[in-house]
């Protein structure tokens, strides 16, 4: 199934202007959902040739790194999140070639690139899956319980509900964490380690700059599986350690991927990294997770944009976020392809409802699709979307486009900003404000305007702010970014 490149990748490129050491640091990250963000064939799927045409936008946006959502061969039974070749594109999003084209398209506009990979599971499709000697070498089975194995091996429930077990017809049975097409690899076998390692050095060879790495908390299962309780695990996610996630044993696995991204960097002369989506039940423990010889980030999403970009670190965002999108939720049942809706919203896992935050992107036109490509959407656009366009919003001061882009301008050019300490200021209650090198932020949590002393001169905000000599009003749930003087000035 792996596809070949059409000509030969040239080495790497080396650092563009700007990416220089630590470069992740206070990068802002912008996530793109392949098949919902540009469709280049007219098939109604977004697709790496449709995300290639649209990188400039980006550029322009003021983002610094562009995060690919799995685009890997699948059958897509989870959204591209259930793989059976990780070398491979799926035809649905082009080929080798079309990545290949996207990474150099993004290093010419001094885009970085970071990708999806999925370490717990594969597709049930993959070929050590189907394969039944390598499958029981490489996943985890067991027999049953009761008196013919007809009861599953224990009490673990899939994230997306229903047991996490599915009985073969030989009898025996796997686990599967989320879908049933999606079997939890066996971490104990080195093939899967030596594996992982093999597909990490075939993207990082094609010039990516990173990885995401899915469910890292994931991969390592307590010895012996024991039984949680029956209910009690949608319970217990995120509030203590489970035998299926967090356990200790993942932290060798990180360690042993950044030294391989280390030294593939050291060897090429750039920088890549490894991001954690880890979930942890406090936060010393997802501190372990970022420990200097384990992975770079672990992200985190924040609804507050201007709060989140004044911060330090990094930032990610979500497609759409910068056009202000809302969740779509009358999506009709018949169209749902969230595997979660199916199994979750049945039978005590999650919702179900991500279909709603993968609605293609509106780019341009008074009707669907909104320039998002000549044959339609995947998942339907409401038929209210023409204000909320790129063309619609471009140039309009009172946009959110025109906030973000106004936001990450700053960003760049305030040099107290992104990487680097911080400081609380007293507010009143309701009010969070603190300093930055050059820049106060102040944000209004509580529904009614708040008066405040005018500490400078107003930079940005999310809602008109009136400044009356030394007083300023701030509106309710607002935010505003002030210049102030900076130490020894």
């Amino acid at each position: 199934m792996t596809q070949e490149l059409t000509s030969p990748s040239p080495a790497p490129q080396a650092p563009g202007p700007g990416r220089g050491p630590g470069w992740w640091r206070d990068a802002v990250i912008y996530q793109v959902y392949v098949r919902s963000f540009a469709d280049s064939d007219g098939d109604g799927v977004g697709d790496l040739r449709g995300a290639r045409e649209r990188l400039p936008y980006l550029r322009d946006l003021g983002v610094d790194a562009v995060w690919l959502t799995p685009f890997y061969a699948s059958p897509q039974a989870d959204g591209g999140y259930d793989v059976a070749d990780y070398r491979a594109v799926d035809p649905l999003f082009g080929n080798l070639q079309d990545a290949d084209d996207l990474i150099r398209t993004a290093h010419d506009l001094d885009l970085r690139v970071i990708v999806d990979i999925v370490p717990n599971h594969t597709s049930d499709r993959h070929p050590w899956f189907r394969d039944p000697e390598l499958a029981r070498q490489r996943y985890v089975f067991r027999p049953g319980k009761g008196e013919d194995g007809e009861l599953p091996p224990n009490d673990w429930e899939s994230v997306f509900g229903g047991p996490a077990w599915t009985r073969t017809d030989r009898g025996d049975w796997y686990l599967h964490l989320f879908a049933p097409e999606q079997p939890d690899l066996d971490w104990d076998n080195p093939d899967v380690h030596a594996e992982f390692e093999a597909v990490m050095r075939f993207w990082l060879d094609l010039g990516v700059d990173g990885f995401r790495v899915d469910v890292a908390h994931g991969m390592v299962k307590a010895s012996g599986l024991p039984d949680i309780g029956h209910g009690q695990q949608a319970k217990l996610i995120g509030n203590q350690v489970l035998p299926f996630f967090d356990q200790d044993g993942v932290h060798a696995i990180h360690r042993t991927w950044r030294r391989l991204l280390d030294g593939y960097g050291d060897t090429h002369g750039r920088q890549v990294i490894g991001v954690a989506e880890a979930w942890a039940p406090t936060a010393e423990r997802l501190a372990l997770y970022v420990r200097p010889d384990e992975l770079h980030q672990a992200f985190n999403f924040r609804a507050a944009t201007l709060l989140m970009l004044a911060l330090p670190g990094s930032a990610y965002l979500y497609q759409g976020e910068e056009l202000g999108l809302p969740e779509v939720t009358d999506l009709p049942d018949d169209v749902r392809q969230d595997p979660a809706f199916f199994r979750g919203s049945r039978a005590g896992g999650q919702d179900g409802f991500r279909d709603g935050c993968r609605v293609p992107l509106p780019w341009t036109g008074e009707a669907p699709p909104y320039g998002f490509g000549a044959g339609g959407s995947w998942l339907p656009q409401p038929a209210d979307w023409a204000p909320l366009t790129v063309d619609a919003q471009t140039d309009d001061p009172d946009s959110t486009l025109e906030l973000y882009r106004t936001a990450l301008g700053l960003r760049r050019r305030l040099p107290g900003l992104g990487d680097g300490g911080m400081s609380w200021q007293p507010a009143p209650d309701g009010v969070l404000a603190f300093t930055r090198p050059g820049l106060l932020c102040t944000v209004n949590t509580l529904p009614h305007d708040v008066e405040l002393p005018s500490p400078g001169t107003p930079l940005l905000s999310s809602a008109p702010v009136t400044v009356n000599g030394s007083v300023a009003v701030l509106p309710g749930d607002s935010c505003i970014w002030w210049a102030i003087p900076t130490a020894g000035r």
